[in-house]
């Protein structure tokens, strides 16, 4: 496998992992954006919202060497789909978020866009 198609695949799995590490890490806090010192010295305690913002850093490392070999028009909407996918499977496996009928066509449309765009990548 190709390194640009690698750091893909790293730069959408290390996006979506630290939106849901985020989202973990802020399900039982409670953010008072009238108090922002507090609230931000709650966020950089929490070692779940902490991993999430490395994953963030580090996907956009790998994201911007995809951009120099991929071009803009693949990459972005593999992407933003691929990591919409992984989101909303890990939402609902590991954060229990329900999903309907609606979502779950969706997603197939989404999957079908996806398997269409990557066809075209070498």
């Amino acid at each position: 496998m190709k390194p640009h198609m690698i750091a893909l695949a790293f730069a959408l799995i290390a996006n979506a992992a630290a939106n849901v590490m985020i989202k973990a890490g802020m399900r039982s806090q409670e953010v008072d954006l009238g108090e922002p010192v507090a609230a931000m010295k709650m966020m950089i305690t929490n070692p779940l919202v902490i991993g999430g913002v490395i994953l963030f850093a580090m996907n956009v490392v790998s994201y911007a060497y995809v951009l120099t070999r991929v071009p803009l028009s693949l990459a972005y909407p593999i992407m933003t789909s691929g990591g919409f996918l992984i989101v909303v499977t890990a939402s609902a496996i590991l954060l229990r978020e329900s999903l309907s009928v609606p979502q779950l066509f969706g997603i197939a449309l989404i999957i079908g866009g996806v398997i269409l765009v990557a066809s075209q990548m070498d």
